[in-house]
């Protein structure tokens, strides 16, 4: 542009030079303004249209970056809960062992200060019954025998005896 005003200001006389350069630039500019406001707004135009495209694809790209992350979030949860339920389960089974040991402990000590107190065990109390349940055999069984022997004692005792004690003691009986 400014090469045309030059060429046409070597053609013309200086002071219609100047008076055309003067115009000429005025108009250049005012055409180079008109453009640039026009440029301007084809870029603002432009911006908000492929602003709002640009727009919908990032939340697109964020909707599909959110879903991998929880994909991969859950999986990492479902791993660490994997991972926590075997250790619970292994400190769970450990505790059992280690619960089981003490009650064994607490039982032996316990049984050895009854036996320091004289408090007979299971064991002393299970013989003790059984000793008694054969004696009250036997004592049944002697008791069955006893009476028969006692009829025949007291049969010999009778014939055995004076008479005349017994006849005063049937008449003291009877008075």
């Amino acid at each position: 542009m400014v090469k045309k005003i030059n060429k046409s200001a070597e053609k013309a006389p200086a002071s219609k030079f100047a008076a055309l350069q003067n115009s000429h630039l005025a108009a250049s500019v005012k055409d180079s303004a008109q453009q640039i406001w026009l440029a301007g707004m084809g870029a603002f135009s432009k911006a908000q249209e492929e602003g709002t495209k640009v727009f919908e694809a990032l939340v697109k790209e964020g909707l599909s970056l959110q879903k991998k992350t929880q994909g991969i979030a859950e999986e990492k949860l479902g791993e660490v809960t994997g991972k926590m339920s075997a250790m619970a389960e292994t400190v769970s089974a450990k505790a059992g062992q280690n619960w089981d040991k003490l009650e064994a402990l607490f039982e032996q000590r316990t049984a050895k200060a009854m036996n320091k107190l004289g408090v007979p065990t299971a064991k002393d109390v299970d013989a003790l019954i059984q000793r008694v349940d054969e004696l009250a055999a036997a004592v049944a069984k002697l008791s069955k025998a006893a009476p028969a022997k006692a009829a025949r004692a007291a049969k010999t005792a009778v014939k055995a005896a004076p008479k005349a004690p017994a006849k005063r003691a049937r008449k003291t009986a009877s008075i």
